[in-house]
């Protein structure tokens, strides 16, 4: 596997950030244009951000030929961010098996088809963020979407070690109960989240910021690994 050769000081580039409409993918958008990155945000809708920077293309990430199309028209980037994300919980007895697959599409599967595309064209340096929770070590009512979640890290890790000859980082931010449309879904009643022992769920914005750590020219060293954002659930 080949890779350009452009510097890895040349960060902040271009980033390719999925979800950028909502929740965390848009707040990690904001961020990023805010350190001078260029996004190009791949989502359904369009995003609520005005910005010559960004770049948003339309797509439903479910579709598998709809995200190649998408990934045509991306170009060359220096760092990917899969934030996409969904939750359809649901204890044992009333597990739906599409709903699960459609965690595992949109978590998993279409890391692995952007990622396994777009990192022969990251350059030496590059980097690689995925998007996990807190709920991967297991949580009841949760399990398909723990699942997919896990498989992240595995992913990742894996991923770090194929990629470490060209210099390029792969981690996973694994936030907990984070305040965005996720969190307060209809389909969540009955098992909504605890309130963190710091008294308050995890701001969007943290994990932008711990995102951007991870995309920094300083962070070139930290790779395979998964930082979690908690306040404190998982002390």
């Amino acid at each position: 596997m080949s890779h350009p050769s452009r510097s890895p000081a040349r960060l902040p580039g271009r980033v390719l950030l999925t979800g950028v409409s909502s929740g965390i993918g848009e707040a990690a958008a904001k961020y990023l244009l805010s350190q001078g990155w260029e996004v190009v945000g791949l989502s359904r809708r369009a995003p609520a951000i005005s910005d010559p920077a960004l770049h948003w293309v339309e797509v439903d990430l479910v579709s598998e030929d709809a995200v190649d199309a998408a990934l045509d028209q991306v170009g060359p980037v220096d760092a990917i961010v899969h934030a996409a994300g969904i939750l359809r919980p649901g204890t044992l007895e009333t597990l739906e098996r599409a709903d699960g697959w459609a965690m595992w599409r949109l978590h998993v599967d279409v890391a692995t088809q952007i990622v396994a595309r777009m990192a022969p064209q990251l350059p030496q340096g590059g980097r690689i963020v995925l998007i996990g929770s807190r709920t991967a070590a297991g949580s009841p009512g949760r399990s398909q979407y723990a699942a997919s979640k896990a498989a992240l890290l595995a992913m990742a890790r894996s991923w770090a070690k194929e990629l470490i000859g060209a210099q390029i980082c792969v981690n996973v931010v694994a936030p907990g109960a984070t305040d965005t449309p996720m969190l307060n879904a209809p389909e969540r009643a009955g098992l909504a989240p605890n309130l963190p022992p710091m008294g308050n769920f995890v701001d969007p914005s943290e994990v932008a910021a711990t995102i951007g750590f991870l995309l920094s020219p300083g962070m070139k060293s930290l790779t395979g690994q998964q930082i979690m954002i908690c306040a404190g659930a998982s002390l």
